[in-house]
């Protein structure tokens, strides 16, 4: 059920709610957090709200979906209130603000009355998001700050504000896109023989944060030296290499879709490691509340990586 309210206010918003709950059933006291959408108004509004509604499938929660209308508008907030089918595991609220709605202050003062109570905040910016989160007038609502480096006009200036500006309870979907990377890697060392790591090479796109987040996160546990090569492929990461005396852990992804491991006295495996879905990685996100230390690792990890050309026969 879709429900649009056009020039509304946040307390007939909320009676429409009310109203709502008591003639179908939605029960907002089923839901475990506040998960704040905040966004622009564009054509790809409805993409972020379809990608929150499918990650609340794994975490019921109420969605709030904060679009940013134009600023030169007369003030106006139009409503809109998914619920059912139309909503997933979730209720969704999209709020569209126009005029001096649309500034970051007021975007936090018409979160407020929404939010559930007693229950964790989290927030979401799909496209461009602010430069410190922590200090946006909604990434102060929240425990949790989710951004994507990935998704702004220049990745790696976005990944040098993430790492200047990070506080506890930030992160970046381009770290989240890393898990399989890393589970990978970690367990090629559970494997003999146990030789020490001397030295590591991270290889992807020149624009790629994932790239430069994984290159991190191996400097900041393994302590030896990075280098950060790049390579003009498609698909951000492309291979690493750790480097021992019995011979190197190569994991390397040629296609974007599927990866190939190969260490010494192993056979050679195919591993899946398409890019994951934003989705998924938001889902990933809010199974945790708490700081992610190791993520914070690997931005202060940035510091320590040396930075070069791919080697010959790398481009492939």
């Amino acid at each position: 059920m879709i429900v649009d309210m056009p020039a509304t206010s946040t307390q007939q918003l909320n009676r429409k709610l009310v109203e709502l709950r008591e003639q179908s059933g939605v029960l907002a006291q089923g839901r475990v957090l506040t998960f704040v959408v905040v966004t622009d108004d564009s054509t790809n509004t409805e993409e972020a709200i379809e990608e929150a509604i499918e990650a609340s499938r794994a975490h019921p929660c109420r969605v709030i979906v904060l679009v940013r209308g134009a600023k030169k508008a007369a003030a106006r907030l139009d409503a809109q209130i998914r619920v059912g089918g139309d909503a997933g595991a979730s209720e969704v609220i999209v709020l569209r603000g126009y005029g001096p709605l649309a500034s970051a202050e007021a975007c936090a003062g018409m979160t407020i009355p929404m939010l559930l109570p007693d229950a964790p905040v989290v927030a979401w910016w799909p496209g461009v998001a602010p430069l410190v989160p922590s200090a946006d007038p909604v990434g102060r609502l929240a425990s949790r700050r989710i951004s994507d480096s990935a998704a702004e006009k220049n990745p790696q200036r976005a990944l040098e504000q993430r790492t200047a500006s990070y506080a506890a309870g930030d992160t970046d979907l381009a770290w989240t896109r890393l898990t399989l990377w890393r589970a990978l890697l970690a367990s090629a060392l559970d494997q003999p023989p146990y030789d020490e790591i001397t030295s590591a090479v991270v290889d992807g796109e020149p624009d790629s944060p994932s790239t430069d987040l994984l290159a991190g996160w191996l400097s900041s546990r393994l302590s030896v030296p990075v280098k950060r090569t790049k390579v003009g492929a498609v698909g951000g990461m492309h291979s690493v290499k750790l480097i021992r005396r019995s011979g190197p852990i190569e994991l390397v992804r040629s296609d974007g879709k599927v990866g190939t491991l190969t260490q010494p006295g192993q056979p050679q495996r195919l591993v899946t490691l398409a890019r994951r879905p934003v989705r998924d990685c938001l889902a990933e996100e809010l199974r945790r509340l708490d700081a992610d230390e190791t993520y914070e690792r690997a931005l202060a990890g940035l510091q320590e990586i040396t930075r070069g050309r791919a080697p010959a026969g790398a481009r492939r």
